[in-house]
């Protein structure tokens, strides 16, 4: 069953920026997030996910990496906020009521709230957890993700692992130059949700920070491909990254610098090509 679309409005009082969030969250799962498969398929493969693993998956989204995860044989849980893109998790994981035993394979729980809402007392702890919700590019991300990560890791084995995912350097994201379009139409006072530039240690702050023993690092290189121009403004401003421009200049206005911005990135056939790297950091619940 298809979401009914509301909008989201803002007041005087509000400034979260006036979008069609059900939209978004579909532009999310249809056009952006599978620009990160590379990073999810690394992790896993790194991780050997499979039948033993049971995974938790912090600010899940639409659920495209735990379903690939589900995939390989893991046991999965997705928690997040925002259940316009849980309600798409629920319609890639959980099984139809009509499917047979064999069709449904292992059960997979989508919970929307807080880590701790995913807590399940009947069972083992967790032995990975997952924030693949990219963090470098927003003030204050990296604090959100700390309170996320406090909460978890509670829930998981002793030695478990925590994998934390981030923009790479600015000079190896071509989207860097695009991103600036939300710096340059923020409100110059908002303190938080602006964008910045990745920092080379925002990963292994948030595990220090956390109280987890870092265990390796890697890149892996996500090119970020769109059909043509208009794809790219509604996959990146899915990415919730220039919320605080709309928020100041209007989501028109934003479009608008943003399709300017992509010109460099445009090939002769009409398609947009940024090639990008992100970095992944494995730390250990001690």
């Amino acid at each position: 069953m298809t979401p009914t679309l509301v909008r989201q409005h803002r007041s005087h009082a509000d400034s979260s920026p006036r979008v069609d969030l059900w939209a978004r969250a579909r532009d999310w799962s249809e056009i952006q997030e599978r620009m990160l498969v590379p990073l999810y398929e690394t992790v896993h493969e790194r991780l050997e996910v499979g039948p033993a693993t049971r995974l938790l998956g912090l600010r899940c989204g639409s659920g495209l990496a735990l379903l690939m995860a589900a995939a390989r044989g893991a046991a999965v849980t997705g928690v997040d906020s925002a259940p316009e893109r849980l309600a798409l998790a629920r319609e890639r994981l959980l099984p139809d009521p009509a499917a047979g035993p064999r069709a449904r394979g292992r059960a997979a729980r989508i919970v929307e709230g807080r880590p701790g809402d995913a807590a399940d007392p009947r069972a083992p702890g967790y032995d990975v957890i997952t924030a693949f919700d990219p963090i470098g590019c927003r003030a204050g991300d990296a604090e959100g993700l700390g309170g996320l990560l406090a909460e978890a890791t509670p829930l998981a084995e002793r030695g478990a692992a925590v994998v934390l995912a981030g923009w790479g350097p600015p000079e190896r994201c071509a989207t860097s130059s695009v991103l600036r379009v939300a710096a340059r139409l923020a409100d110059p006072l908002r303190s938080s949700g602006r964008w910045r530039p990745a920092r080379r240690d925002d990963l292994e702050e948030v595990a220090q920070r956390a109280g987890l023993r870092i265990d390796g690092s890697g890149r892996v290189s996500c090119p970020f491909g769109y059909a043509d121009t208009d794809s790219a403004v509604r996959g990146l401003l899915s990415t919730g990254l220039f919320d605080a421009g709309i928020s100041a200049a209007g989501e028109e206005q934003v479009g608008k610098e943003l399709a300017e911005a992509l010109h460099p990135h445009q090939r002769a056939d009409g398609t947009v090509w940024m090639p990008n790297v992100f970095r992944y950091l494995i730390a250990r619940v001690r």
